[in-house]
């Protein structure tokens, strides 16, 4: 898979990122550098410590030591954890987005669709009724959802459906940094085929840089270009997506690769 062209500096980085709850559990010693408009994909068995790292990268959860360092384009480079709360909040709303495995901890399910999608617009100063509207259902509408329904309650769509909803609801502020934990998780094939393509595709349009949590490695062989591979709260190997799939270097990652190819 070609990498994209991507900007010299950083827009993400860990550097020595911990977070131990007991020996091998959590995440030790982890570096990264993510960059403007690359998909980023962290796989492992269950309790690898890939969903503590997001965690962590998202700011949600504090480090016993290392650093998150986002580069800001106005204030320049951010040490997430020495920021206040405030302020991690409001990047988490206006420069970033987090995409959930349950939609419904995505969702505020007793507001309506064009409603979820408007509280993030509203939430960078956007107060015109009107035009929240159209935004909403113009989204509505990109994620192949019946823009008629923007004044239903989200409790009313299927799991599919509102995972689209917390989608628009995310990239609706066309955010730099995308977080997503299992986004296909729970649903069925044809559901899931439906909503990678969408995700690939909203992904290229809105050069967005997204951080791909997942135990399926043909959901990061679609969309990461380049891969962490965890295990006990380490990263174990990394690289090129379509490199560490087909020519995986560590036993463990060939046995990832294996129990996926073999009936």
């Amino acid at each position: 898979m070609k990498l994209p062209d991507l900007d010299f500096a950083p827009l993400l980085e860990a550097r020595g990122l911990t977070r131990l709850y007991a020996p091998g559990q959590g995440c030790e010693a982890i570096d990264f550098t993510l960059h403007a408009g690359e998909v980023l994909g962290i796989v492992g068995e269950s309790g690898s410590g890939k969903t503590t790292l997001l965690r962590l990268l998202a700011g949600l959860e504090r480090p016993d030591a290392g650093q998150v360092v986002y580069h800001s384009e106005t204030e320049g480079e951010l040490d997430l954890h020495a920021l206040s709360e405030a302020r991690r909040r409001a990047l988490l709303r206006l420069e970033w987005g987090l995409v959930r495995q349950n939609p419904r901890d995505g969702l505020r399910l007793n507001v309506s669709a064009g409603g979820n999608i408007g509280e993030r617009l509203m939430a960078r100063g956007d107060r015109h009724y009107g035009e929240l509207r159209e935004t909403a259902q113009r989204w509505m509408q990109q994620v192949e959802l019946d823009p008629q329904r923007v004044d239903d309650a989200p409790a009313t769509f299927s799991g599919g459906m509102q995972q689209r909803l917390q989608i628009a609801r995310t990239l609706v502020t066309q955010p730099r940094l995308v977080f997503m934990d299992e986004p296909t998780g729970g649903l069925d094939v044809s559901v899931q085929a439906r909503l990678l393509d969408l995700i690939r595709n909203l992904g290229r349009e809105l050069n967005l840089a997204v951080v791909l949590v997942t135990h399926d490695l043909a959901v990061a062989r679609l969309l990461a270009q380049r891969l962490l591979v965890m295990r006990q709260g380490r990263v174990i190997e990394s690289g090129l997506t379509d490199q560490i799939l087909d020519d995986p270097q560590q036993p463990y990652t060939q046995l990832l690769v294996s129990s996926v190819l073999t009936p």
